[in-house]
């Protein structure tokens, strides 16, 4: 399929089966895959109940949910790849920028999300019927809920509290409420901070590329961060408490304050939070606080509980 104003230069890389190939590969947008890391929280928490069996399965579940997810971003990029175009970095991405067939991506979407869910259901059945909620939550969003104000943000924020159930689905532990609780939050926190990052970059335009951010402001989305930022911060002090693990857990409490407080700045300071995936490998403070975070949790419940 052809596309009116696509380059020379576009042509060119799809003539060169290396350069499509890495051009899909890049739709996957496996950059992102890092949110899938949440996954692994489960294992960490049972970490003295753990073995290799375990450490597997979290693997697998992994994988699993990076293949989903990539499916919704490549159907979620097919829907958008018209208002992408006038987003200053969205355009660039392989599908509206004109570098694959729409179609393809999509065709390669479906044989992904079918694998999946196949793997899914041989290794998990309740698994799997996450995955399913998780992928028909997301083409719901992706086709009509996107354009409702504030259940726009829930659902962005409930992706990562199902790859935190997914993650004690697949080794077979109960997760307490109140992890979910803070990792909902701490999602709410990331989603808020997202779109308010959208409202900057597109401000005088922003309806253009994202209709629902007309209904939002800078003052409101600061309020949402407000309240999320300190019920996170005193739901995870309260879990470190009640959780029935080492109270020694509390000391980790200045890692989430410091992470925190650093995305807040960054948020308001440098305009950054947009993509959570890409400040936590370019901001040094996030990535050593959260390589920190981990492995006091580690330490904390291997050695003192």
């Amino acid at each position: 399929m052809s596309i009116p104003n696509e380059s020379v230069e576009i042509r060119r890389k799809r003539a060169l089966p290396f350069s499509q190939a890495l051009m899909y590969f890049v739709q996957l947008r496996p950059r992102q895959w890092t949110k899938n890391l949440l996954v692994f929280a489960a294992l960490i928490f049972s970490i003295k109940k753990s073995n290799v069996d375990m450490l597997l399965h979290s693997i697998i579940g992994f994988f699993l949910f990076c293949f989903v997810s990539s499916c919704v971003y490549i159907l979620n990029d097919f829907v958008d790849r018209e208002a992408d175009r006038q987003h200053p970095e969205k355009r660039h991405r392989p599908m509206a920028s004109g570098a694959i067939n729409p179609y393809g991506a999509l065709f390669l979407g479906a044989i992904l999300l079918v694998f999946s869910l196949t793997t899914a259901f041989s290794f998990s059945p309740l698994f799997a019927v996450l995955l399913v909620v998780y992928f028909l939550l997301n083409v719901a969003y992706s086709f009509k809920l996107k354009h409702v104000v504030i259940l726009d943000i829930l659902i962005i924020a409930s992706g990562f509290l199902f790859r935190a159930i997914g993650g004690g689905l697949v080794i077979g532990v109960q997760l307490t409420p109140w992890f979910l609780i803070c990792t909902l939050l701490l999602s709410l926190f990331l989603a808020i901070s997202k779109r308010r990052h959208e409202l900057h970059l597109l401000e005088g335009n922003k309806g253009a590329h994202r209709k629902v951010l007309d209904s939002y402001s800078f003052d409101l989305l600061n309020q949402f961060n407000s309240i999320v930022t300190t019920a996170t911060i005193m739901s995870y002090a309260l879990f470190t408490f009640t959780s029935g693990h080492t109270i020694y857990l509390m000391w980790t409490l200045v890692f989430v304050l410091y992470g925190i407080f650093r995305y807040l700045y960054l948020i308001h300071m440098e305009d950054k939070g947009g993509k959570p995936e890409k400040v936590l490998f370019e901001d040094r403070h996030i990535l050593v606080t959260v390589m920190l975070y981990a492995f006091s949790v580690v330490l904390i419940l291997v050695y003192f509980e």
